[in-house]
């Protein structure tokens, strides 16, 4: 009872198809091919741009982050009292 068969995702299938349509279930998977597509293209564009800038600029001037401050601890000024 912990998976489905194959039977049961057929069912749910008919049961989209016919509150939504063909039409709209079509459209929709064609919007969302359209955006996986947009997605990887960006994505692609983006890696392409980000390695070209760090090929143009050489290695020395990287500069290093700044060192970090060093933490105070804080201090509560009540006094403590045990019973």
């Amino acid at each position: 009872m912990g998976s489905f068969s194959i039977w049961h995702w057929l069912v749910v299938l008919m049961i989209v198809l016919l509150v939504f349509g063909t039409g709209k279930v079509s459209t929709l998977m064609g919007d969302f091919a359209k955006g996986i597509k947009a997605f990887k293209k960006n994505m692609a564009d983006d890696s392409d741009v980000s390695m070209e800038a760090s090929a143009e600029r050489p290695a020395a001037t990287i500069a290093a982050p700044p060192p970090a401050s060093p933490v105070q601890p804080v201090r509560d000024t009540a006094p403590i009292h045990h019973s």
